[in-house]
C-alpha cells in the first residue's frame, strides 16, 4: 500500500516516521509483524497514503474541487485537503484517534447487503441482537452494523432470514461508530482541545451531519464522529444536489466510486 507514492515524498515520509516512531513504509509495504489489522496502526497508514495521494494529484496538476468528503478516517484527509491542518497535525490527530479506539475490545462489524435499513433495525430489536448499532449508511443497498462480536456472529442468520442478500463480517479490531466508542470519543474531545484549526479553503462534508462543516464545528464533529454513524448516503445525496456534480475518488481503490454509483442509481 502506497509503495508507488513514498519515493515522491521523502519529507512527508520522514515526518511520519518521526511522529509515529516507526517506519511508515515498512508498515505499509511489508507489515512483517501483522500490525495493519490493528486500528492503532491502520489509521495512520490510511491517513498517510491518502494524504500522499492528494499531494500527488496536486503535483500532477490536478485542480482543487468545489467540495471534499471522506468516509470515516477519510474525513481527516478531506480536512487536510481543505487546509484545516497540515500533514503532521493530521497525523497527530489520527495517531491519537487510533490509539484511543484500539482500547475498545470485544467488538466487531459486518456489512449487510440488499436489506433496507428499516428492516435491519427491526431485526436488531431482538434481545440477543440489541447491542448492535448501524454504523455506516454506505448506500441504499449497503449498511454496516457494529457491536459485540458474539452478537455480530448471531446476526448473520437473522438478517439473511429477513431478506439480506449477504452479511460479511469485516476484519476490524473493534465496534467502530457505535455506542462502544463513547469513552474514546470523550477522551479524544479532550485531546482535540489542544489544537487550533485553520479556515477551510474548500467546504468539507461532515460524516455526522451529511452537510458542510460550519465555523467552529471541527471539535464537535471530529469527537462525535468516533461514536456516530457515517452518513455517507446522505452526504452524497447532498452533493448530487449541487450544479453538475462530478465525483473523483483520490487514493487507492474504487470502493467509494462504487458506493456513489449505487447512490446515484437509487436517487435518480
Amino acid at each position: 500500500m502506497g509503495a508507488e507514492l513514498f519515493p515522491h515524498f521523502p519529507k512527508e515520509v520522514a515526518a511520519a516516521d518521526a511522529e509515529l516512531g516507526y517506519s511508515i513504509v515498512e508498515l505499509c509495504t511489508e507489515d512483517k509483524e501483522g500490525k495493519l489489522g490493528n486500528t492503532e496502526f491502520t489509521q495512520p497508514a490510511l491517513f498517510v497514503v491518502n494524504a500522499l495521494s492528494w499531494l500527488k494529484k496536486l503535483q500532477d496538476g490536478g485542480g482543487k474541487p468545489d467540495f471534499v468528503a471522506g468516509h470515516s478516517l477519510g474525513e481527516y484527509n478531506a480536512l487536510f485537503a481543505a487546509g484545516a491542518f497540515d500533514f503532521t497535525t493530521g497525523l497527530k490527530l489520527v495517531k491519537k484517534r487510533g490509539e484511543l479506539m484500539s482500547k475498545a475490545r470485544g467488538g466487531g462489524m459486518a456489512a449487510v447487503v440488499g436489506l433496507p435499513v428499516e428492516k435491519i433495525k427491526e431485526t436488531l430489536q431482538a434481545p440477543e441482537l440489541s447491542g448492535i448499532d448501524v454504523a455506516n449508511y454506505n448506500s441504499p443497498a449497503q449498511f454496516v452494523i457494529s457491536g459485540p462480536v458474539d452478537q455480530i456472529a448471531k446476526s448473520e442468520a437473522a438478517l439473511k432470514s429477513a431478506g439480506a442478500r449477504n452479511v460479511v463480517v469485516l476484519k476490524v479490531s473493534a465496534a467502530f461508530h457505535s455506542r462502544y466508542m463513547v469513552n474514546s470519543m470523550n477522551e479524544f474531545a479532550s485531546f482535540l482541545s489542544g489544537f487550533r484549526f485553520q479556515t477551510f479553503e474548500i467546504p468539507v462534508i461532515a460524516n455526522v451531519t451529511a452537510r458542510p462543516y460550519q465555523p467552529g464545528d471541527v471539535y464537535d464533529n471530529l469527537a462525535r464522529q468516533i461514536s456516530s454513524s457515517v452518513l455517507w448516503t446522505d452526504s452524497i445525496r447532498y452533493l448530487l444536489q449541487q450544479p453538475d456534480p462530478h465525483f473523483e475518488e483520490v487514493g487507492p481503490g474504487m470502493v467509494l466510486t462504487s458506493l456513489i454509483r449505487q447512490i446515484k442509481m437509487a436517487t435518480s
